[in-house]
């Protein structure tokens, strides 16, 4: 059986391919899609994206699809440092949740490194572009797994 995730994406990230390159790199967020499914199809998972500069919107779309997805993995973007009601329905979605970022917050700016939504995530994979969420496919796969097999 095929394992359903989500592919959150916080405000900023549908502006990919025109942000700062050395940061962000050259990708536009539907060209990162793509590698993401490619990758998830190995894994056999099926990704749903979705994606808003809104938390309200983020935090509708998880509350009107609890019980659809198996796991969460979660680029916040700005969301990362001041996103509690976003936390707050990660917490309640109950399944394993992974953080991305494209770029390496530990090597930016002091307040990029502290993220609101790490502690509720299994674990968080930044600095290496899309391969960030291609890592992110691969422990989720075997996250979701490990739960089945329990």
């Amino acid at each position: 059986m095929t394992a359903m995730v989500l592919i959150l994406n916080g405000p900023n990230l549908n502006i990919l391919g025109r942000r700062p390159i050395g940061h962000y790199g050259t990708m536009t967020l539907e060209q990162i899609n793509e590698r993401i499914s490619e990758h998830a199809e190995k894994s056999e998972l099926e990704v749903t994206f979705y994606q808003s500069n809104h938390e309200g919107d983020l935090v509708d779309h998880i509350q009107e699809h609890w019980g659809n997805y198996e796991g969460i993995i979660i680029n916040p973007g700005a969301l990362t440092y001041y996103g509690y009601s976003l936390k707050d329905a990660l917490i309640d979605a109950n399944v394993p949740i992974i953080e991305v970022h494209l770029s390496n917050i530990h090597a930016r700016e002091d307040w990029r490194s502290k993220s609101k939504i790490a502690d509720v995530a299994q674990g968080q994979i930044a600095g290496f572009g899309f391969r960030s969420y291609t890592a992110a496919i691969d422990i989720m796969a075997g996250l979701i797994s490990d739960q089945e097999s329990q």
